[in-house]
C-alpha cells in the first residue's frame, strides 16, 4: 500500500511541473507548435477541459490551473496523511 501511494504522490509532483510548464508556454505562444509544446498540451489538456467549463476567468486571467494545482494539492496532503496512517 505504502508504494502505491508514494507512486501517486511522485504522479502529483511531475504533474505539477508540467502544469508549470503548461502555464509558461501561455506566455509564449510560440512554443505551442513544438514537440515539447504538444506534448505538454496532449499532458494538460484532458484535465484542464472539465475545469473550463466552470468559467474561472478573473481579472483577465484563467485561474483554472491554480484550481488544478489546488486540487492536486488536496490530494496529495490526503495521500500523506493515508501513508503515515498506515
Amino acid at each position: 500500500m505504502d508504494l502505491i501511494i508514494l507512486i501517486l504522490l511522485r504522479a502529483i509532483e511531475l504533474y505539477s511541473y508540467v502544469l508549470l510548464a503548461y502555464v509558461i508556454l501561455s506566455w509564449i505562444p510560440s512554443l505551442y507548435d513544438s514537440t515539447l509544446g504538444r506534448l505538454i498540451i496532449s499532458l494538460v489538456r484532458p484535465v484542464i477541459t472539465p475545469f473550463r467549463k466552470l468559467n474561472l476567468q478573473f481579472f483577465g486571467l484563467d485561474w483554472t490551473v491554480v484550481v488544478i494545482w489546488f486540487i492536486l494539492n488536496i490530494i496529495s496532503r490526503i495521500l500523506y496523511r493515508m501513508l503515515f496512517l498506515f
